[in-house]
């Protein structure tokens, strides 16, 4: 099911900046429920054409845990695009975050 996992533990404060038009920064706060070894992994779909990518440079916490994604060579239009972010823990189910966020509001 598409809400499964421990209530509280999908990320929060999820938020993305552009800078230059071609660098993508977005960040988030970990679960407030979240086991201390979850990881998060964050993808993302410019539009429906596009293939679903994977940040490939992640900001890191102390703990080395997922915090935040650089994208570069990003190119924005009027899309809307789609972010997913998904964790895993050796504990228990991580609950999913995904959110549809036109990429000129950002």
């Amino acid at each position: 099911p598409l809400f499964a996992g421990m209530n509280g533990s999908a990320i929060e404060n999820f938020s993305c900046v552009i800078y230059n038009i071609f660098l993508m920064n977005c960040t988030w706060q970990a679960g407030r429920n979240a086991p201390a070894d979850t990881q998060y992994f964050l993808y993302w779909q410019k539009s429906r054409e596009d293939n679903e990518m994977e940040c490939e440079l992640y900001i890191k916490d102390e703990n080395c845990r997922n915090l935040g994604c650089i994208f570069q060579n990003v190119s924005i239009g009027s899309e809307r695009a789609y972010f997913l972010v998904n964790g895993s823990s050796k504990d228990s189910l991580i609950q999913l975050y995904d959110e549809y966020i036109d990429l000129y509001e950002i």
